[in-house]
């Protein structure tokens, strides 16, 4: 058409309205396109991360008896994982390496010794500075970032209040929960967890020190040693310091470690456990609501389903797994609320949503006769229990409306790590180039353009000694468990 009217002899202004006229004929389609949703702007994502939840603890992983009809539906909406893999047994370097896209020990997060976690808010260590988390860069994209619950990444470096490791450190605009994670010591009438064998170390000498004063005394008035009355006092007095140094840390564990924060001003100090479900769902509504313009990112870090597995008067009692099945039914309602924010926002069909847990559930949590921990199907091992299936095989849905399929099954290996590049990629932004990125983009193998997993190797570790390997041949789809003797 346009040469036609440039044979005719057209005007230049005739010739502009004709150029114009053709670059509108066609864009044309691919502005319908944008219009219309078959290209979407970048989408919402909403993370959702349980806590020691066991693979099998889930109806749709095979579970008959605890009932998640909540996160069972939105396994029916999307995509369900089954050979969805943690980077460890364990909170700390499992999520370290969730955030990074990174084995934890690439960023320093993996320990050598026993003390696998953080233990402490008042821990100098914590997730590097020059790691770069998905919330930073999505950040940068122009994403609305939030953390609700847990964190257990550090807090602080030299002083207590210079929060260098803090969730508004890595990325996030916004934090509203725990720094540390749910312990016994945070509720009342509990046995105590953190630091048992020091603190049973501690009173053992106190006890010591005590039955030597006494001893003294006794002696001392009955006239049968001649001990002056400076040395009582001196050994009296370094005894009570002694026990006024260790209790201070080891007597008020609730006080120091169970604390909530509002980004960075502590709003419980100590926390109260049995309310934190209705706040930390109230707070993540109330961020879904003002940021529903978008884009946002919000990560929903539970505390269900940690021990000591607070759970409301309204779900106690209802399961047939007794307090375990309960917390984890209330975590389902929690579930069904956040999603029935989306909806209620219009947020749905523009929402990338996955669920998850950090890792297996925990066999060894008891109390008495009672089982407190979490179910991991037919595989072997829990938390902390290095590279066994049990510890790191994690339930893992997808659902994104009109973008991935429902009701579908993928049976790759596939990694907690792979979170970090998939995010990237539905942001626009671009990961890091200066380090190695573990994880792979998960959309080809969500939206059906890729068959197989793109993961050749997988490294399973306990702290930072290689437990386990597997081996994934595309070529055959065969997949292979090399375990080392250590964890045989």
């Amino acid at each position: 058409m346009m040469l036609v009217a440039l044979e005719r002899g057209i005007s230049r202004e005739e010739k502009n309205i004709w150029q114009r006229y053709n670059l509108a004929v066609m864009l044309a389609p691919f502005l319908f396109s944008l219009t219309s949703g078959l290209v979407p702007s970048r989408p919402n994502i909403l993370l959702i991360m349980a806590d020691d939840l066991g693979y099998g603890d889930l109806g749709c992983y095979g579970n008959a008896t605890i009932r998640t009809p909540n996160i069972d539906q939105l396994a029916k909406e999307g995509v369900k994982l089954t050979q969805h893999i943690a980077a460890a047994s364990l909170c700390t370097p499992s999520r370290a390496a969730f955030l990074t896209g990174r084995y934890p020990v690439r960023s320093g997060m993996a320990s050598s010794n026993k003390q696998r976690v953080l233990y402490w808010v008042a821990a100098s260590g914590g997730l590097p500075n020059n790691e770069t988390t998905f919330a930073k860069l999505l950040q940068q994209q122009g994403y609305a970032t939030g953390l609700i619950g847990k964190w257990h990444q550090g807090l602080n470096c030299e002083s207590r209040s210079d929060h260098c490791h803090h969730p508004l450190s890595h990325g996030f605009d916004y934090f509203y929960g725990t720094p540390f994670t749910l312990v016994n010591d945070c509720q009342s009438r509990k046995n105590p967890e953190v630091g048992v064998n020091q603190r049973a170390t501690y009173w053992f000498y106190t006890h010591i020190v005590a039955l030597l004063v006494f001893t003294l005394l006794l002696g001392k008035v009955t006239g049968l040693c001649s001990v002056k009355w400076k040395i009582i006092a001196l050994i009296t007095l370094c005894g009570i310091l002694f026990f006024i140094c260790w209790f201070i840390s080891y007597g008020f564990v609730s006080y120091w470690n169970c604390i909530i924060l509002r980004d960075h001003v502590i709003i419980e100090q100590p926390m109260e456990p049995e309310m934190s479900a209705s706040r930390m769902l109230k707070e993540t509504i109330s961020f879904i609501e003002r940021n529903q313009k978008g884009p946002f990112l919000l990560f929903v870090s539970f505390l269900h389903v940690h021990t000591p597995l607070v759970t409301t008067k309204m779900f106690r009692g209802k399961s047939r797994h007794g307090l375990y099945g309960d917390n984890v039914e209330e975590m389902d309602w929690m579930v069904g609320k956040i999603l029935a924010a989306i909806d209620k926002n219009g947020l749905r069909n523009n929402t990338f949503t996955y669920f998850t847990s950090d890792h297996g559930g925990f066999l060894e949590a008891r109390d008495g006769a009672f089982q407190l921990g979490g179910w991991n199907s037919i595989y072997k091992g829990g938390k902390g229990m290095g590279g066994w299936e049990g510890g790191i095989r994690v339930p893992g849905i997808v659902r994104w409306p009109g973008m991935v399929p429902t009701d579908t099954i993928i049976d790759e290996p596939t990694h907690l790590m792979d979170i970090y590049p998939t995010v990237a990629h539905l942001a626009g932004a671009s990961v890091p180039q200066d380090r190695v990125i573990d994880g792979q983009n998960l959309l080809p193998l969500l939206q059906g353009s890729a068959q197989h997993s793109e993961h050749e190797f997988m490294f399973h570790y306990c702290g930072s000694y290689l437990h386990a390997v597997r081996w994934y041949q595309k070529e055959t789809a065969l997949t292979m468990d090399i375990f080392s003797a250590k964890a045989l």
